[in-house]
């Protein structure tokens, strides 16, 4: 697939750390498709994870650095020795901290060229004077910055102070394949979530973190089941939210209205018996899960925040609103909910884009290209 400058080329993610999620999921996805043309390993600044612990056990060499709070320059020294140990050619950093250990470390064993694959944004997102000084003094000729939506790639430029002709945008992929099978368990998909036929059935998908803003998923349920009883949201994902979450679901009196999952394997299964997709975060780049909906063939309602305008034509393959407003959520739920005909067209046009835009092998040729110019510039 690609001319090496030697063999093995030894590739070096760095991430916060390979919990579930959608820069991990994509990482770890990433790197497996690709571990035939080179060495892969990982360096968690944070912790191990879930899928970290799958990546062991597959083989993938994975360290964890221990990242102290604050700017920890021993965690630099530990990942610049893991760098100078494995020989790494080229650093993919997820996220902007794992970018600026990695660029940092790279002062001390020039070897490595570094890619920045920026997944999203933290709120609020403004400029910062310091880190767009130091990315001045970080960025080498060989290196590379990926944004994952054009979003994000005008934060990058603004508040990060990036060139702008040094960052592109290479939209998220995903396995279409599994997304594509007949709905013929969908009736056996919802028994196993404790639901009847007509039950009008929301799936949310996402890390239960306060980005995710479940407790606006929750209230808007709140707003729609007055008008359909037989309304229910499904959670499905792990993080620390889940108490808070909880707690939001007895001040409403919906506990026999939501159902929450946990971590599963079995997303495209889940997608089948649902009838729309939710997603109420207040920041995101370009969702691995909303594009899955979509291949599933679900109309998505979602809030209007980061790259989401990018995925979905808005009235096309799905209605957006602005990030925590429950109340206009809970009318656009209620719109689908009564169209039947319309969230059967909604499908159709989100697979379609799905195919078109955001397929897993695009994705992986646009990382392949970047990574075939950094090695040989």
């Amino acid at each position: 697939m690609v001319a090496l400058p030697r063999s093995p080329v030894t590739v070096c993610h760095v991430l916060h750390s390979l919990k579930v999620g959608g820069a991990e999921v994509l990482a770890a996805r990433l790197a497996r498709q690709l571990s035939g043309d080179f060495r892969v390993l990982f360096a968690c600044l944070d912790e191990l994870g879930t899928l970290g612990q799958q990546l062991r056990d597959d083989g993938f060499p994975v360290e964890v650095l221990g990242r102290r709070p604050g700017v920890d320059w021993r965690c630099v020294l530990r990942l610049a020795r893991l760098l100078r140990r494995e020989r790494v050619d080229l650093v993919q950093a997820h996220q902007y901290t794992p970018y600026f250990y990695s660029a940092a470390a790279r002062l001390l064993t020039p070897r490595a060229a570094v890619l920045l694959t920026e997944h999203g944004r933290h709120q609020p997102d403004y400029p910062r004077p310091k880190r767009k000084l130091a990315n001045r003094l970080l960025l080498r000729r060989r290196d590379r910055v990926v944004a994952v939506g054009a979003a994000v790639r005008d934060a990058l430029v603004a508040n990060d102070g990036f060139p702008a002709r040094r960052v592109e945008v290479i939209y998220n992929g995903i396995d279409l394949g599994p997304f594509a099978a007949p709905r013929d368990d969908r009736r056996a998909v919802r028994r196993e979530m404790g639901f009847g036929d007509d039950e009008f059935v929301i799936l949310q998908v996402a890390r239960l973190d306060y980005l995710k803003d479940h407790a606006t998923a929750v209230r808007t349920l709140a707003e729609v089941i007055p008008q359909r009883p037989d309304a229910r949201l499904v959670i499905v994902g792990e993080g620390p939210e889940l108490g808070a979450i909880q707690e939001v679901v007895r001040q409403n009196r919906l506990e026999g209205q939501v159902r929450f999952l946990g971590l599963r394997k079995d997303v495209a299964r889940l997608l089948w018996g649902a009838d729309l997709f939710l997603l109420t975060s207040i920041s995101e780049g370009i969702p691995l899960t909303v594009i899955e909906a979509m291949a599933a063939g679900l109309p998505v309602v979602s809030t209007r925040v980061g790259g989401l305008p990018e995925v979905i034509e808005e009235g096309r393959m799905g209605l957006l609103e602005p990030a925590r407003d429950h109340v206009a959520l809970g009318r656009a739920v209620c719109r689908l909910a009564a169209d039947p005909a319309l969230r059967r067209e909604m499908g159709r046009l989100g697979r379609e884009r799905a195919e078109s835009v955001f397929s897993e092998p695009q994705m992986h040729a646009g990382y392949v290209r970047l990574y075939r110019e950094m090695l040989h510039d």
